[in-house]
């Protein structure tokens, strides 16, 4: 016996009715136009404001040319900036990358719930108390210095005003981002379907071969956006790195932040907006290339929705 299907209700019907000829009418837009003003408001117009202030002197609007261009790419602490800068980028990302894909593997393998708690507990600390906890353990007469000098005999180091603070401020950044870069990895690994990892255990992979084969191919679109995500919290780490040395800190921690925040206070609007602006093209080229390398496989013929995961994996094998 047939069952009839059941009529919807009045209400049902009118608020159907309303949603298709909304999608119709594309009426949804309109929800998008404010956030689009807000963009257009608050983040071009002042980006194209401060190009145009690249080409002006000072404060004022009259037309200088490249004169403020000339002036940044011959002073001494932009280029010091610059060269801390990428050597600071150079050297945390990939450590980052690494070995929070290596904490993310091992927790989702084993599913240890405090690991990946634990790990998250840096987040939450503030940077004041970090500035602090930190000076508590390497200033001169700190914590660390103490225990080099009583117990082992060994000199005291000044470890913020060395080499030595570039250092500290690299496992900072590790030991603050970690938690949430596992996180994201966690999220990527979450996805890839277990029945790929199957068909490659009765073709005989093993673990090595299933992570470099299956896992690491599988996790680009988390790997580009982790790569974006760190690249800019990077330039967060300015923070401990002010509360603990201030404007001048040693020559080894002098990163674009404080320049851009010393001319900031001297109202060198000229070579902070020639500066910006060398910095933004040199970022959006950064993150173009990052995209085109990380998803340069992406068109090829290799990587079909169409075809099914065991034919995927040992077509990606071949």
């Amino acid at each position: 016996m047939k069952h009839k299907k059941k009529s919807e209700s009045p209400e049902a019907n009118r608020i159907t009715g309303i949603v298709q000829w909304v999608k119709s009418q594309d009426i949804f837009l309109l929800f998008v136009i404010p956030s689009l003003l807000g963009m257009v408001v608050f983040l071009f117009v002042p980006l194209i404001d401060v190009f145009r202030r690249s080409f002006c002197q000072g404060v004022s609007n009259h037309f200088w040319g490249l004169k403020n261009y000339a002036i940044i790419f011959h002073n001494k602490s932009f280029i010091l900036a610059v060269v801390n800068t990428l050597k600071f980028e150079v050297i945390c990302l990939p450590l980052l990358l690494f070995v929070s894909l290596l904490v993310a593997v091992g927790v989702h393998n084993t599913k240890n719930s405090f690991v990946k708690y634990a790990l998250l507990v840096p987040m939450a600390i503030p940077a004041n108390s970090v500035a602090v906890i930190w000076k508590v353990l390497f200033e001169k007469h700190g914590i660390i210095n103490e225990i080099l000098t009583d117990i082992f005999h060994i000199k005291a180091i000044n470890f913020l005003d060395s080499e030595n603070a570039f250092l500290i401020l690299v496992l900072t950044y590790l030991w603050k981002n970690i938690g949430y870069s596992m996180l994201i990895w966690m999220v990527g690994l979450s996805a890839i379907p277990n029945n790929i990892y199957e068909a490659a255990s009765i073709d005989g992979a093993g673990s090595f071969v299933k992570f470099f084969k299956i896992t690491l191919p599988n996790l680009k679109g988390s790997l580009y956006a982790l790569s974006v995500l760190s690249f800019a919290s990077s330039f967060r780490v300015f923070r401990e790195a002010y509360l603990i040395s201030g404007n001048y800190p040693n020559e080894s921690i002098y990163l674009m932040q404080h320049l851009f925040n010393n001319w900031f206070q001297k109202l060198d609007i000229g070579k902070l907006a020639a500066a910006s602006s060398v910095i933004a093209v040199f970022l959006f080229v950064v993150l173009a290339c990052l995209k085109k390398l990380i998803f340069r496989e992406r068109n090829s013929g290799r990587y079909k929705k169409s075809k099914g995961d065991e034919e995927l994996y040992v077509e990606n094998n071949r």
